[in-house]
């Protein structure tokens, strides 16, 4: 089961990142198979393609959003830069004592930054 939810939660990072690169065609039969769970009978009925087909164009997306976070590494990215942000928060908040304007207004900044991630 733990398998299956990291492989959802997987698809749909590498969807938010890389997801605009693919068709609209593609879009939409992935989103309504990974966001709203429907099954590949549903789809393939509501698209006038066959279970199959459907079961394919799932898995040509995982490979082109793998090959492209492969490639491009804004996940990758987006992780180190989340990580080093928070920890430039916990440093900030040691600084607090000695120069609190100062701690305050870096972590308005890196508050602002981890929103915009």
């Amino acid at each position: 089961m733990e398998n299956i939810v990291e492989q959802i939660i997987e698809q749909g990072i590498l969807y938010d990142f890389y997801g605009p690169l693919l068709t609209d065609h593609q879009q939409k039969i992935y989103e309504a198979v990974v966001y709203e769970n429907l099954s590949l009978g549903e789809v393939g009925q509501e698209y006038g393609i066959s279970r199959q087909a459907v079961h394919d164009l799932i898995k040509r997306c995982d490979k082109i959003l793998r090959n492209y976070e492969d490639k491009l590494g804004l996940i990758k990215r987006f992780e180190g830069s989340k990580k080093r942000l928070s920890e430039i928060k916990a440093l900030t908040d040691e600084l607090e004592i000695e120069a609190p304007e100062t701690a305050h207004r870096v972590n308005e900044l890196v508050d602002t930054l981890l929103e915009e991630w």
